[in-house]
């Protein structure tokens, strides 16, 4: 067996996306707290879901769902409004990671202008704080963006990797090398301030390896492909597979 030479990585597996299926047929199925159920029974550390202001795929009443039915953490994505605020802090989940939003958007576009944002952002995730909420931003690699999370006191940021993974996709290796490569910068620097570093958006099997390497990211978020992949193999082995990838990059067997 093969000495691990990093920390074990945390998976959170996002289930939004079973939220989008239940509603294309206006039914109560399938139900997103069930897939969180499954998930953690398969070894996800801890689940993540996007409640969007048009309430496209999740639902109040699936925060309040997992809220109370999860023995792992419950990961709360949200845009910065009073609304989501409120949702939260009454929820009280362990982490809320803040997210830039745009009604027109398919997904997640790119990551928060903190640096642009920072006064406002500052009192924002004051009270969140002070509720126990880890308070994440999820945010591209440029180094103002970082330094900025830090200076608002936020506990984590997750990096953006929509941009590596559809390099990659589209053959453009040598640009995906280059993004992988600002990637692994951003992860040093926002460790450096003393961030917990996680990543997310995007990642596939064939993508997960390289940014699971990078020593300094301690968590995945990832849920459309798994979503993807479990109606192909089934929601319990897609997460066994995506872990033994991610386990592989940090050298456990």
């Amino acid at each position: 067996m093969s000495t691990p030479t990093k920390p074990k990585l945390r998976l959170g597996v996002n289930i939004d996306h079973v939220a989008t299926v239940r509603n294309a047929r206006g039914s109560a199925y399938p139900d997103p707290l069930r897939a969180a159920l499954l998930a953690e029974a398969a070894g996800a550390d801890g689940i993540t879901a996007h409640l969007r202001e048009d309430r496209r795929h999740i639902r109040d009443a699936d925060i309040e769902a997992l809220a109370e039915g999860l023995a792992v953490p419950l990961n709360f994505e949200c845009a910065a409004t009073p609304e989501m605020q409120a949702i939260a802090l009454r929820h009280r989940p362990h982490a809320v990671c803040l997210v830039p939003e745009r009604r027109e958007e398919r997904t997640t576009e790119g990551g928060l202008d903190v640096a642009g944002d920072q006064n406002r952002l500052t009192m924002f995730i004051t009270p969140l704080r002070e509720a126990g909420c880890r308070v994440s931003m999820f945010i591209g690699h440029e180094p103002r963006q970082i330094e900025a999370s830090a200076r608002i006191g936020a506990a984590v940021v997750e990096l953006h990797t929509g941009h590596y993974c559809d390099l990659h996709a589209e053959g453009r290796f040598a640009e995906r090398d280059a993004e992988l490569a600002a990637l692994a910068k951003g992860a040093r620097f926002a460790h450096s301030l003393g961030l917990e570093v996680h990543a997310g958006h995007g990642l596939t099997f064939e993508t997960v390896g390289p940014i699971a390497a990078l020593p300094e990211v301690r968590e995945l978020n990832i849920g459309h492909f798994l979503i993807g992949e479990a109606i192909f193999m089934g929601l319990g082995p897609a997460i066994a597979e995506m872990r033994a990838q991610m386990d592989a990059a940090r050298g456990f067997s």
